[in-house]
């Protein structure tokens, strides 16, 4: 997997979308990846102004004026403290769409937004925005919380030794390479409850769980030798429990500062990942996240 030769971000002007912004220069300058910076204009709510204040009004065209405005500065400062050109498209319409429409105009590898925006970022990051925009594009999305003050130092991957599973190391090896790994996997007794409803004795069932153990830690290890890791580059955490729990739990232990989740194509798997997994570590977790993709899918 080569590095993303093009960035995009999309940006509201709010502080973490500014964040956000921030990061993908920061990101094209260290790979060489050229970035675009986007801004769109809600047309629903354009036409409801203007429909409020007639066709004419000057206050329209005020707001989109001033939106352009906006982005060609943040460009600027962009470009002044990153050292790296920066593309903009201002357009207005289905924010959604125009966001989809331009990346694959682009050939883009990597979408970046911030986790927390005013207006249309918030809903798409929080809402179910963000579910159809994960669902229906085939590039990773970095979902942005703090300013970039450094290289991502230490990395979060929740694998599950899917196909995707290599991909994200490699992925995360582009965009982090210097970073600390955490490979991650939280396993968990098939049917425990059942089974011990069932009369299942403690000693059987604490056997199967030693099993899925060994069997993590077996896989894990193979993962990263498939990848190319060195032993001083990565840490294995094998770790029973719901996954979505101990993500945010690990994120913290570890001190990571970044956290890469998967999605899988449209299996009930897709359907864990991007609802309630992604939804957790989104809402109570501390570091960026970066939501990959099984291109093989």
């Amino acid at each position: 997997m080569t590095s993303p030769k093009t960035i995009l971000a999309a940006t509201d002007f709010s502080a973490q979308a500014r964040h956000a912004a921030d990061r993908a220069a920061r990101l094209a300058h260290e790979t060489g990846a050229s970035m675009t910076l986007m801004h769109v204009v809600p047309g629903g709510a354009l036409a409801e102004l203007r429909e409020w204040l007639g066709q004419g009004h000057v206050m329209a065209q005020q707001l989109e004026d001033d939106a352009q405005r906006q982005l060609r500065q943040l460009a600027a400062d962009l470009q002044a403290r990153r050292h790296v050109a920066v593309q903009t498209v201002h357009s207005c319409g289905s924010v959604l769409e125009d966001i989809l429409v331009e990346a694959r105009a682009l050939d883009a590898g990597l979408l970046v937004m911030g986790a927390r925006g005013e207006g249309f970022l918030r809903r798409m990051v929080l809402g179910t925005t963000a579910e159809r925009l994960l669902r229906l594009t085939d590039l990773p999305v970095l979902v942005v919380r703090h300013m970039a003050h450094e290289r991502y130092r230490r990395v979060l991957l929740a694998v599950d030794f899917s196909p995707w599973s290599l991909q994200a190391v490699m992925l995360a090896r582009q965009l982090a390479p210097q970073a600390s790994l955490v490979l991650l996997h939280a396993f968990q007794v098939p049917f425990e409850e059942k089974l011990r409803f069932a009369g299942v004795d403690s000693a059987t069932i604490e056997h199967y769980r030693q099993r899925a153990r060994a069997q993590a830690t077996q896989r894990v290890h193979a993962l990263a030798h498939d990848a190319g890791l060195s032993p001083d580059s990565w840490t294995p955490c094998i770790i029973e429990g719901e996954a979505s729990q101990r993500i945010v739990e690990q994120e913290q232990q570890h001190d990571c500062d970044l956290v890469v989740l998967g999605k899988h194509g449209q299996s009930a798997a897709e359907e864990l990942l991007l609802g309630s997994v992604t939804k957790h570590v989104l809402a109570e977790g501390g570091a960026d996240v970066l939501v990959s993709v099984d291109r093989q899918a």
